[in-house]
């Protein structure tokens, strides 16, 4: 079978022909970049498989045009860059495994054998490169049949491809969330899911770091909801998120229950995908971070309060302090990207408060201080996190929060509080008034700021400095002469 005309225009690929031809070898694209030529997807990452040394004809095509090459003698691969696209290159090799690493020993093979160690039946198709059958198809199991029915299925039992690989359960997950559009879903197999299952120990091989790859993909993806609902379905999202997975299920007393917070909560990480796709924005890790872990504070502050019923009050401050214990956990940055996934979470209830509530100028001006720079990704995920199933309180809310946004817009333009700063500073305090360290100085300047915020004083330095010296004249300072 021949595939379809333009898969193969790209110079690199008759480049590598030829060269492989020179050095006697047998060379296949493989991998991904076939999968989505079916699929229509773009793809600029280039697997290469060889039957010989993927090292030597690297640095053949690398002589050959004249650009650097780096090789990763280790892993047995190559890889350099060409017109735009990266290029990998691989020995063709067949694998075994050891019961207690996902390392394999690894021994030289043939296409066939290559294929046979690939994880999905989608994954294993390759595409010749040799002179006399350029461009034909090499689909041993069937992945073209796969890709047309949106099945994820394994080239040997998916319990030992699972076993050899614990990583490849997530893989799946996520090429499913991936790979699925409204028009062509894609799921696991039965017996693929059944073994996911079964496999669930296998993850404590994998490190940290290799699931959290997996999972930012995941929340990377078109519809992240798809990926949580596997995870969870087959168990995994025990294993790696439990905070997440307790949001699960529902609680009635006296007949009165509450909303099931972990379908809310990957609806709202929907949300959030959707939204960045109708603003032409790029999709956000740590924004999706955040809306994932938006409630995660709600089971440990979930209450039934009689007459009241369900309530999660300070779920949003338990949720703040959980974010870094999740992420050191996980091996995630501990960095700026750690604290603004936790003020955000710290933070998502606030422009909700002031929906429900008379929008003062004081109320946006702390919004405003409080936020940052991040006050834009607060409100979309806010905004995300609007998941009534009554259409018209969704209206309403919506409606109100129009209001937020414009009673922001005018507040920012008359009083720039945004990232303000105090000007108020504890040195000053010190030269005005000739003391030495001590709480008084923080007691002056945490005045001036609630002044400021609340509208009592402008936001100029003059004026900030009278009113510190009126504050700091009723406690007995006095300026040094």
């Amino acid at each position: 079978m021949t595939i379809l005309e333009g898969f193969l225009d790209h110079p690199v690929f008759r480049l590598v022909s030829d060269v492989a031809a020179e050095l006697n070898l047998r060379a296949f694209v493989i991998g991904g970049y076939v999968r989505d030529c079916f699929l229509g997807r773009p793809n600029n990452d280039i697997d290469i498989v060889v039957e010989g040394s993927g090292i030597a004809l690297a640095e053949a095509v690398a002589a050959k045009v004249k650009t650097n090459v780096s090789v990763f003698k280790n892993f047995g691969t190559a890889m350099l860059h060409y017109k735009g696209i990266e290029v990998e290159f691989v020995g063709a090799r067949k694998e075994s495994y050891r019961a207690e690493s996902r390392k394999p020993i690894v021994e030289d093979g043939t296409l066939e054998e290559d294929q046979l160690r690939r994880d999905f039946t989608i994954n294993a198709m390759a595409l010749s490169l040799c002179k006399d059958d350029f461009g034909a198809l090499v689909d041993p199991f069937g992945g073209v049949r796969d890709l047309d029915a949106g099945i994820m299925k394994t080239p040997l039992d998916p319990v030992r491809t699972f076993s050899d690989d614990p990583l490849r359960m997530l893989r799946g997950i996520r090429f499913v969330s991936q790979l699925s559009t409204p028009d062509h879903p894609f799921s696991l197999v039965p017996e693929a899911l059944d073994a996911v299952r079964k496999m669930t120990d296998r993850m404590s091989i994998l490190s940290k770091e290799r699931i959290v790859e997996e999972l930012d993909k995941m929340l990377l993806s078109p519809k992240p909801s798809i990926a949580f609902r596997l995870l969870d379905e087959t168990g995994l999202l025990e294993a790696i998120l439990p905070e997440i997975a307790r949001l699960k299920g529902t609680e009635t007393v006296d007949g009165c229950g509450h909303k099931e917070n972990f379908s809310h909560t990957i609806k709202v990480v929907d949300n959030v995908a959707e939204a960045e796709r109708e603003l032409g924005r790029e999709p956000d890790l740590w924004l999706r971070w955040a809306a994932l872990l938006h409630d995660v504070g709600k089971p440990a502050s979930k209450r039934f309060v009689p007459g009241q019923g369900w309530t999660f009050h300070g779920h949003e401050v338990i949720g703040e302090r959980m974010v870094p214990k999740i992420f050191t956990r996980l091996k995630l940055p501990q960095n700026e990207k750690m604290k603004y996934v936790q003020k955000l979470v710290g933070l998502h209830l606030r422009p909700i408060a002031l929906v429900d509530d008379e929008v003062t100028d004081s109320a946006v001006r702390r919004l405003l201080f409080d936020a940052g720079d991040d006050v834009e990704d607060l409100m979309l995920l806010c905004n995300a996190d609007i998941t009534s199933k009554n259409p018209a309180k969704i209206e309403r809310l919506r409606r109100n929060f129009e209001e937020v946004r414009r009673k922001m817009v005018e507040v920012e333009e008359k009083d720039a509080i945004r990232n303000w700063k105090n000007p108020i500073s504890g040195d000053y305090i010190m030269q005005v008034f000739g003391i030495e360290p001590c709480n008084t100085i923080g007691q002056l300047k945490e005045m001036v700021k609630e002044a400021v915020l609340d509208g009592v004083i402008e936001n100029s330095f003059e004026a900030a400095d009278r009113f510190m010296r009126e504050r700091a004249a009723e406690i007995g300072l006095k300026p040094v002469e």
